[in-house]
C-alpha cells in the first residue's frame, strides 16, 4: 500500500511538473549597444504597445503610456465586470499606489523582471514577444477587447499559455515587431529594464517656463482664501478633474491636471487620491495644484480645455465679482449632499453655473463618453447611434430665472451616486429615483407653464456669444465608443436633444463626477437607468418646439416595440403649452433646425451642415456614372449614404462602425477620410438585448474627411483609379466571391504583413491635422478575422 502510494505520488509530481514546467529562457543577442528607455524604448511602446495597453481596458491593466505604468505591472482583477457584486479597489495609476511594492500589495506582478543569467532573459514580456516572433502568423479569429489572452504572473505561466496557444504572442493578433524593435527592447529588458535618465524625469515632470508662469498664476486663483474663491475652486474643480489641461502660448504637447494636494504651491505635489471629486478630501488645508501629464497621450481619453487669460477674467467675472443669493460660505463635506450639486453650490446663482457648462459645452459633453468609463457601454448603450444637441437659452429656462425652485426640488434631483459605489441589489431595481425624477419632471411642467404659457420660440435655443461656443453638438455612438463634434454632422437624425440647466449637471454628475467604473452591479445598473430618463427628458425638451399634434408620434417613433412609451400619457408628452414656432412646412423638425443653422446661430460659432452627408431636401443622391471632377466622388458619396447599402449588410456582421479610408493620388495626394456606421436601433430603452433591437435595412453610412473617432475597426487601402469599383463595392456587396474579393482587395486585415505601415500612416496624418487634441488611437477594437494561410507577399498598392 505505501509503494503504491509513493509510486502515485510520484506520478503526480512528475504531471505537475510537466504541467507547470518553466518555457526555456529567451536568449538576448550581446550587443554594446546603450538602450535609451526616451529614445530607443518608448517609441517602441507608444507605436505598437500603447495601442492596445493604455487605460482600464488594456489586457491586464498592464498600461504601457508611462514607466510607471510598465513599473506596475500587470493584474489578474478585471476592471469592466459588470457582474460583479461587491465594489473592488482602485488602480488608477498615479493616484492608488506610488511605488513598486504598494502595488505589488494591490496584486499587481511584474512584467521585466529576469532572474536568468548569463545571455538569457526569462522575462514575461520578452516570452510573450518571444512567442509572436517564433510564430508570427496570425492565425484564427480575433474579436475586439479579446478574453483569450494571458496575465500570466511569472514564467511558468506565461510558458503554459503559450504553450497552449502557440498563436497568442505580442503583438496580439497584429504583425510581429520588426528585427530591431525586437532587438531594442530584448536589450533593454537584459539590462534589468531601467526607467528615463534623471534628467529626463525631470524634463517629464517639470513644467517648461511659458506654462510655470501661467502655472502660478492659475494656483493663485484656485487657492484665494476667502469663501467665494474656495468654493468656485470646489465647483471648477469637480467639473475639471478629468481634463487635459493646456496652456495656450506654453509648449505644444505639454498636459496638465488638476488636482487636489496636501502640499502648497511652490513645493511637490501630493496628491490626494479620493475616488469621487467631491469626496471630502480628508486634509486640511489642502490646496489645488497643476500636475504635468507625462504619459503619452491616447485619443479615446484626451479631452483638452485650454486656459489662458481671458477664460481667468472670464471666470473672475462670473463667478467672483456677481452677487451670489446667500453670503458666500465653505461648505462640508456630506455623503448624500455632496452628491448632489443643487445642495452643495446652492448660493452661487443658477445662471453662474450654467453659463460656465455652456461656455464649454463641447468639453462637457464629451466627459460623458470618454470620462472615467473609457470603455463607454454603461454611457452608450443608453443612446442612439447619431444625434443632435442642442441648449436651452438661459434667458428661457425658469429654473435658471427661479434660483429657489432647484433648491425646492433637491430631493426629487437626487441621483444614484448618492449611495456611492455599492448598493443593494434588490433595491437597484425599485422605482425610488423613477418616482423623484417624475416629481420632477412635473414640477419643471408646471413652473414652464406659469413662465412659458404661450411655448417656447426660436429664441428659446442658446445661439452662443462667442466664437468658441458649441451651440450645437453632434453624437454618434460606435458601438461601445463615441465621439462628439461641434456643428451638425451627418443627415438629420431621428432624435434631437435640447438640455437645459439641471439636465447638463445631473448627466455630468451621473456620467462622470459621480460615476465608479471599479464600482458593483447595482450602482452601473442604477446609473443606466437614470440616464434612460434624462436621455427622454432631452427628447421631450426639443419636442416642445414642434407642433403638439406631431410631438407623441415622433415620440414614438423613437421607441418602436416599446409598449411603455406606446401607452404614453399624451397629454403629458404634449404638455398644455402648444410652441411659440410658426412652421410654413410639413417637415417641422427639418425645418426647425435649417431655420436654426440659417438665421439663428451666431455667424462665428461656424455652426453648419456638412457638405456630404446633410441632404436639405431630403432627397437621395443617385450614382454617378462617371468620376471626372472633385463633385462627382461626393456625389458618389452622398448616394452611398442612403440606408440599407450591401456594404453594411457586410460589416456589421464583423461589428464594424468606424473605418479609415486611404485614397492614394486623389486629387495631387493620399487622402484620409472616414466611413461611419450608423446602426439603427428600435430603440434604446432597455437594458438588455440590445440586437434585437437592431435593424440592419435602416443603417446608414456617413463620411468624412480626416478621422473620426478613437478605436478604428477597419482600415481600407486603394488608388485613386479604383474609386468606381471601390463604390461599386459598397453600394452592391451581395457577399458573392467578385465583392468578397474585392474588400480583401482593399481592407487591411490585421494579420497583413504591411498593417503596421498603414496604421502609423493614419496616425501621422491625425498628428499632422489637429496637434492640440490628437492622441494614439486604439486597436483594441479592430475586428477583421486573422488569416489563416501564409499570405502571399505585401499587400498590391501597399
Amino acid at each position: 500500500m505505501i509503494l503504491r502510494l509513493t509510486f502515485l505520488s510520484m506520478l503526480l509530481v512528475l504531471v505537475a511538473a510537466c504541467v507547470h514546467k518553466k518555457p526555456p529562457a529567451v536568449r538576448v543577442e550581446s550587443t554594446t549597444t546603450s538602450v535609451s528607455f526616451m529614445k530607443d524604448v518608448k517609441p517602441i511602446l507608444d507605436r505598437r504597445c500603447v495601442v492596445c495597453h493604455s487605460c482600464y481596458n488594456a489586457p491586464c491593466q498592464l498600461k504601457l503610456s508611462s514607466y510607471e505604468g510598465l513599473d506596475r505591472g500587470g493584474s489578474k482583477a478585471v476592471v469592466y465586470k459588470g457582474t460583479r457584486l461587491r465594489a473592488q479597489d482602485p488602480t488608477r495609476l498615479f493616484m492608488d499606489a506610488h511605488s513598486t511594492d504598494e502595488w505589488q500589495a494591490k496584486g499587481f506582478h511584474s512584467v521585466t523582471d529576469s532572474d536568468a543569467e548569463g545571455a538569457y532573459n526569462n522575462s514575461v514580456m520578452l516570452h510573450l514577444l518571444d512567442a509572436k516572433r517564433l510564430q508570427p502568423r496570425s492565425t484564427g479569429e480575433y474579436r475586439s477587447e479579446a478574453n483569450d489572452l494571458t496575465c500570466a504572473a511569472d514564467e511558468r505561466e506565461v510558458g503554459k499559455f503559450v504553450r497552449r496557444n502557440p498563436g497568442r504572442g505580442m503583438p496580439f493578433g497584429f504583425p510581429e515587431l520588426s528585427r530591431d524593435e525586437f532587438t531594442t527592447l530584448a536589450t533593454w529588458l537584459q539590462h534589468k529594464a531601467p526607467g528615463p535618465m534623471p534628467a529626463h524625469q525631470v524634463e517629464l515632470t517639470t513644467p517648461g517656463p511659458q506654462a510655470a508662469a501661467m502655472i502660478t498664476k492659475w494656483e493663485a486663483f484656485f487657492n484665494e482664501d476667502d469663501a467665494k474663491h474656495a468654493v468656485t475652486a470646489r465647483y471648477l474643480y469637480e467639473h475639471l478633474f478629468l481634463a487635459h489641461l493646456s496652456f495656450r502660448g506654453a509648449e505644444p504637447g505639454e498636459f496638465y491636471e488638476l488636482v487636489r494636494s496636501t502640499t502648497a504651491p511652490g513645493t511637490p505635489i501630493d496628491v490626494i487620491s479620493t475616488l469621487r471629486p467631491y469626496d471630502d478630501p480628508g486634509a486640511s488645508p489642502f490646496f489645488y495644484r497643476f500636475r504635468k501629464i507625462h504619459s503619452t497621450i491616447v485619443f479615446k481619453t484626451h479631452m483638452v480645455f485650454q486656459l489662458d487669460d481671458t477664460v481667468l477674467a472670464r471666470l473672475e467675472k462670473q463667478f467672483i465679482e456677481t452677487k451670489w443669493l446667500e453670503t458666500p460660505h465653505r461648505m462640508g463635506h456630506d455623503t448624500k449632499a455632496e452628491a448632489n450639486p443643487f445642495v452643495t453650490y446652492a448660493q452661487i446663482p443658477p445662471s453662474v453655473r450654467y453659463q460656465f457648462l455652456l461656455d464649454n459645452s463641447e468639453y462637457i459633453i464629451r466627459t460623458f463618453i470618454r470620462g472615467p468609463v473609457c470603455k463607454g457601454q454603461i454611457a452608450l448603450n443608453v443612446i442612439h447611434d447619431h444625434f443632435w444637441v442642442m441648449f436651452l437659452d438661459p434667458e428661457a429656462d425658469p429654473t435658471v430665472q427661479d434660483a429657489d425652485f432647484l433648491v425646492a426640488q433637491a430631493h426629487n434631483l437626487t441621483m444614484p451616486i448618492e449611495k456611492g459605489s455599492s448598493y443593494s441589489l434588490f433595491k437597484a431595481f425599485s422605482n425610488k429615483y423613477r418616482k423623484r425624477y417624475a416629481d420632477f419632471y412635473r414640477a419643471k411642467g408646471e413652473l414652464y407653464d406659469e413662465t412659458n404659457p404661450e411655448g417656447l420660440d426660436m429664441d428659446a435655443i442658446w445661439r452662443g456669444e462667442e466664437s468658441r461656443d458649441a451651440p450645437a453638438l453632434t453624437i454618434y455612438r460606435h458601438f461601445d465608443s463615441a465621439t462628439v463634434h461641434k456643428g451638425f454632422l451627418g443627415n438629420l437624425p431621428r432624435t434631437l436633444w435640447v438640455i437645459d440647466f439641471s439636465q447638463l449637471e445631473r448627466i455630468y454628475y451621473s456620467l462622470v463626477a459621480g460615476f465608479d467604473v471599479f464600482g458593483d452591479m447595482s450602482h452601473q445598473l442604477n446609473v443606466r437607468r437614470y440616464m434612460d430618463y434624462l436621455r427622454i427628458e432631452g427628447e421631450l425638451n426639443f419636442l416642445e418646439f414642434l407642433p403638439r399634434e406631431d410631438r407623441v408620434a415622433m415620440l414614438q417613433s423613437w421607441y418602436i416595440g416599446d409598449r411603455a412609451v406606446a401607452n404614453v400619457d399624451h397629454e403629458a408628452v404634449r404638455s398644455g403649452r402648444e410652441t411659440g414656432v410658426t412652421f410654413e412646412t410639413d417637415d417641422p423638425k427639418r425645418e426647425f433646425v435649417e431655420r436654426l443653422v440659417d438665421e439663428h446661430f451666431i455667424e462665428s460659432t461656424g455652426i453648419a451642415f456638412d457638405e456630404i452627408n446633410y441632404t436639405r431636401n431630403g432627397v437621395e443622391t443617385p450614382m454617378p456614372t462617371t468620376f471626372e471632377t472633385h463633385e462627382d466622388v461626393k456625389n458618389g458619396l452622398r448616394a452611398l449614404t442612403a440606408p440599407g447599402t450591401g456594404f453594411i449588410r457586410h460589416v456589421n456582421k464583423s461589428e464594424a462602425n468606424v473605418l479609415f479610408v486611404r485614397v492614394r493620388g486623389y486629387d495631387g495626394s493620399d487622402r484620409f477620410f472616414s466611413i461611419v456606421i450608423n446602426r439603427w436601433h428600435d430603440n434604446v430603452n432597455a437594458l438588455f438585448k440590445e440586437q434585437s433591437r437592431l435593424d440592419a435595412t435602416k443603417d446608414t453610412i456617413d463620411f468624412f474627411l480626416g478621422s473620426v473617432g478613437a478605436y478604428p475597426n477597419y482600415f481600407l487601402d486603394l488608388a485613386a483609379a479604383d474609386i468606381p469599383d471601390f463604390f461599386d463595392m459598397m453600394q452592391n456587396f451581395d457577399g458573392s466571391p467578385e465583392y468578397v474579393e474585392k474588400i480583401l482587395k482593399y481592407g487591411v486585415n490585421r494579420a497583413d504583413p504591411e498593417f503596421w505601415a498603414m496604421y502609423d500612416w493614419f496616425q501621422e496624418r491625425f498628428d499632422e491635422a489637429d496637434p492640440l487634441h490628437t492622441g494614439l488611437y486604439d486597436l483594441n477594437r479592430y475586428y477583421p478575422v486573422a488569416i489563416e494561410e501564409e499570405p502571399d507577399g505585401p499587400r498590391e498598392g501597399s
